[in-house]
């Protein structure tokens, strides 16, 4: 049975159907609504075509995926139709890697032609050192990652190609739009390991030579020089495969409009991480960790959670906006934080953290309204107890995301071409 919507357009008495698929109706059938038929200006005003005004995209798909499922009333997530907690127990994240992007758990060949080809992009030109270095040891990491994004990417002929050619070089080619992705991952792990390397020895040119044998996440460590590289490697090859996709956030959506122009993947990522670092998304955990810096002492938490009731304050890192019961990536994060209690409980900013959540679990204000911490600021307490530094633990998450980012970016190169480029809605300006 096909489903529609019956629809009588108020304004010119004429009916509609508009067919339902699934859950979803067309917004170009929405459009059919008022078109007029009539030459006669007056009636062609009366009766424009209808568009949809969705301030934010909240109710608006964009594209249609076979990547990643979320179902927020039931609290799963599943990749490729894998159920997160199965991928979370029984393989590690370069599996989920070639999951998300290639659509299949890959054989150990696949897996090492893949660390061959991505240790052999995080040897860094010169040109990459030298801007980064240019950086004072204090700047905020957010430009630094962009700079050197960019300096590998001006290095890169087919990807500059790519924005200087009329032809599509990655666009239904999906051999070079592979070997082009894989890039774009050594780039983003060699820049995050020379940033980190700047700001904490002052020396970005010094970073570990690349080992082709080891994995995305050990690469990453041993170039960054990170003490106690096994343990944290272990932890970060099960964390970041729940972080890896989930479906269509706002660093996807804007890695994806700026693809949409057909340019090349590392510029797409690029723009993945500019909306990344913004204080309502991945920018909040900056701002959460200023809280508990600002609080100090574990016992001081109550007065805060109590501030934050009286909207003296904000709590950020609570509540998540897709799911109405619990996000199922917590229950899974859980098992890493007891696996590294020891480590936790041995910060003192973790503790501070611990003692928030534990006051705000027991509090009726959060409790009714199914305020808890998410799963990207739970995470970010493992980074920590790891020994990261509170201002590179965004820029470590966003390459654990870049793999689901990039595979949405593949897929959308198997579908028809189309520039992204939303409506507005315009309102006259207020008269003076």
């Amino acid at each position: 049975m096909e489903h529609h919507l019956e629809v009588t357009d108020s304004r010119t008495g004429k009916s509609y159907k508009i067919p339902i698929e699934g859950d979803y109706i067309r917004a170009a059938d929405v459009a059919r609504i008022g078109s007029a038929e009539s030459r006669d200006v007056a009636a062609s005003k009366a009766a424009s075509p209808l568009r949809i005004f969705d301030n934010g995209f909240q109710h608006t798909a964009c594209m249609e995926s076979s990547i990643t499922h979320i179902d927020g009333m039931l609290g799963t997530i599943r990749y490729r139709d894998f159920p997160i907690e199965t991928l979370f127990h029984e393989y590690d994240f370069e599996d989920v890697m070639h999951l998300l992007i290639w659509g299949q758990i890959p054989t150990q060949k696949q897996k090492d032609d893949v660390r061959e080809l991505m240790a052999e992009a995080m040897v860094a030109p010169q040109t990459v050192k030298d801007v980064i270095s240019a950086f004072p040891r204090d700047a905020d990491t957010f430009p630094m990652l962009i700079a050197g994004m960019s300096a590998f990417t001006a290095s890169d002929e087919v990807m500059c190609r790519a924005r200087h050619q009329q032809s599509a070089v990655f666009h239904g080619h999906l051999a070079a739009a592979d070997a082009a992705l894989v890039r774009t991952l050594g780039y983003l792990a060699a820049t995050i390991a020379l940033v980190h390397r700047r700001k904490k020895w002052g020396a970005a040119g010094a970073a570990a030579v690349p080992d082709a044998r080891r994995s995305l996440v050990g690469n990453l460590l041993g170039m960054m020089g990170t003490e106690e590289a096994g343990r944290a490697e272990a932890c970060l090859a099960k964390l970041w495969i729940l972080y890896a996709d989930h479906e269509m956030t706002n660093s996807t959506a804007a890695a994806l409009h700026a693809g949409s122009t057909l340019t090349d993947p590392a510029s797409a990522v690029v723009a993945g991480v500019v909306s990344g670092y913004g204080p309502l998304h991945g920018g909040a955990i900056d701002l959460a960790y200023d809280a508990f810096r600002q609080v100090a002492r574990p016992e001081r938490a109550p007065h805060f959670v109590e501030r934050v009731k009286a909207a003296r304050g904000r709590l950020f890192g609570y509540g998540h906006r897709v799911y109405r019961t619990r996000d199922p990536r917590v229950a899974l994060i859980e098992e890493l934080l007891a696996q590294h209690r020891d480590a936790v409980e041995a910060n003192p900013l973790l503790r501070v953290a611990a003692a928030i959540d534990a006051y705000a679990s027991r509090d009726p204000y959060f409790v009714e309204r199914g305020l808890k911490a998410n799963a990207d600021l739970l995470g970010c307490f493992l980074y920590t107890a790891m020994g990261f530094d509170t201002d590179m633990i965004i820029a470590i998450t966003i390459l654990s995301r870049a793999p689901g980012v990039l595979a949405h970016w593949r897929e959308s190169l198997t579908q028809p071409v189309k520039l992204w480029r939303p409506q507005q809605k315009y309102v006259s300006p207020p008269a003076n």
